[in-house]
């Protein structure tokens, strides 16, 4: 009798819903349709969390923004991951305040010391914001994905498989993506650099993210393929043909600064490989900085005489890197840069807000530096950098909060690969520092932080080094350590 009852309230649960469904679809009211995947996520919140994290990774490169489903909306995220991990974010929280039992290693290790203090004066310019609304949001996306992504996944991550898992989790995802858009990139014709712009839609918004996700991998790809000791010869035939076709996306997909991104990554492989001495390469980068200010004025003369604008050539494509005279897409980053150090200016302590340059930089634009695809109104996005955004946002502080996380995030992977004896663990902490290492440079070029697509790979490749830190730093060599993952 009681089976019957619960099959019955399931009917009547299902055909209400059904109803009131009905009801909102012919008001053109479809975000209640998502009512189902929320009460999936709760259950899986309660009951499977490892596994709902895991399900997320494999969710994202698939993503796809609510204003291309429906466009017109107030407000924009992405489906299906962020209703989600809001879910996930309410239920961290809870546990946090009734249980209080997270593990208080992960707690207190020094790259999330980094976290909350890029958290706590987010929150404090978000009070001073011009856009406080706006302000509080951006805050609210940031948390959730670092509940996700980075606390719970240091969690995950105490099984080293799972370490494997979310890693192979987003490259499958992200290889179905790769073949979607290299066939709709086919029928324009590969050297369709315009096409190039658009054909990752509507996974990617661009091919900016696009390729910066790409450069993500591909020290990652690159390493598990090259490493014989670490998977068997069958499984590396698959990983070889994904990192053949990972490159061939990032070729084709026309990025410039992930080509640079993914340039720098393999000449710090190569310093690491040669244990060449940090601070000879600190002093290096030192001494080419100091030489730019010395000759700043013949180095922009020498820029300017470059006019290869953006090309379907690669070789013209790559040359043009450096126009800063007539490309619109270079012209139109310093543009954007020079508006958000103009806001600075201003208000160089507690900044404009979290999010809000998009709503700000245009009165900051000066008539001069403006390009063809400039607009009056401002209304064409961020600052496009990862440290100058932070800077015009949240002041001086909130751009050292981020420098702070990049600084402990590399000092880790560097202390684990120089001073660990397991070959396991120096081999995954070199290939995330190098893949880290492509979006902290892409990070000068782009700011992608805020959404999903680069939130996952980012602060979960940051949450594996700080989980094997804390849990698998501890043991001598054995024989297991070189035990092939793969079978």
């Amino acid at each position: 009798m009681s089976e019957k009852k619960n099959i019955i309230w399931i009917y009547v649960i299902s055909v209400l819903f059904v109803l009131i469904n009905a009801v909102f679809i012919a008001q053109e009211q479809f975000l209640f349709a998502l009512l189902p995947l929320g009460l999936v996520a709760l259950l899986f919140s309660l009951f499977a969390l490892d596994k709902l994290i895991l399900i997320l990774v494999f969710l994202t490169p698939f993503s796809v923004s609510l204003s291309y489903i429906m466009p017109g909306q107030s407000f924009d995220m992405f489906l299906p991951t962020e209703p989600i991990l809001l879910v996930v974010l309410l239920i961290f929280i809870i546990k946090l305040i009734l249980e209080n039992n997270f593990d208080r290693k992960i707690l207190n290790h020094p790259v999330s010391w980094a976290i909350y203090f890029n958290l706590f004066w987010m929150f404090i310019t978000c009070i001073s914001s011009t856009y406080p609304s706006v302000s509080f949001k951006y805050l609210l996306v940031r948390m959730w994905f670092l509940a996700s992504f980075y606390f719970l996944a240091t969690q995950l991550f105490k099984d080293f498989k799972n370490i494997n898992r979310y890693i192979w989790l987003y490259v499958i995802s992200l290889c179905i993506v790769i073949i979607y858009t290299l066939a709709r990139h086919s029928s324009y014709g590969f050297f369709d650099q315009e096409k190039a712009n658009v054909v990752m839609i509507p996974f990617f918004k661009d091919h900016t993210i696009y390729g910066a996700i790409l450069g993500m991998f591909v020290p990652i790809l690159a390493g598990f393929a090259l490493n014989s000791w670490y998977y068997s010869a069958r499984i590396r035939l698959l990983i070889i043909s994904a990192t053949v076709l990972i490159l061939a996306a990032i070729i084709f997909s026309y990025t410039r600064a992930a080509w640079i991104s993914v340039a720098a990554a393999f000449a710090l492989w190569a310093v690491m490989k040669l244990r060449i001495k940090y601070y000879f390469v600190l002093t290096g980068l030192v001494t080419i900085v100091s030489l730019y200010f010395v000759f700043e004025t013949q180095i922009i003369m020498e820029l300017e005489q470059n006019r290869q604008d953006s090309s379907k050539n690669l070789t013209e494509h790559m040359q043009s890197i450096s126009n800063v005279s007539s490309d619109a897409s270079n012209l139109e980053r310093i543009n954007r840069w020079k508006s958000a150090i103009r806001m600075f200016n201003e208000k160089p302590l507690m900044g404009w807000g979290p999010g809000t340059y998009q709503f700000n930089y245009a009165a900051f634009q000066s008539s001069n530096e403006k390009t063809i695809i400039s607009t009056n109104a401002g209304d064409m996005g961020n600052a496009h950098s990862e440290y100058i955004g932070p800077l015009s946002e949240s002041g001086v502080l909130g751009m050292l909060s981020v420098l702070l996380i990049i600084g402990t995030a590399i000092y880790t992977a560097l202390k684990l690969y120089s001073y660990t004896k397991d070959r396991k663990i120096k081999f995954i902490s070199m290939i995330l520092l190098l893949s880290l290492t492509t979006y902290f440079l892409h990070g000068f070029l782009n700011n992608f932080l805020d959404t999903d697509k680069a939130s996952a790979p980012f602060w979960g490749f940051i949450g594996i080094l700080v989980a094997m830190d804390v849990y698998h730093n501890k043991k001598e060599k054995t024989d297991s350590d070189h035990e092939k993952v793969g079978t």
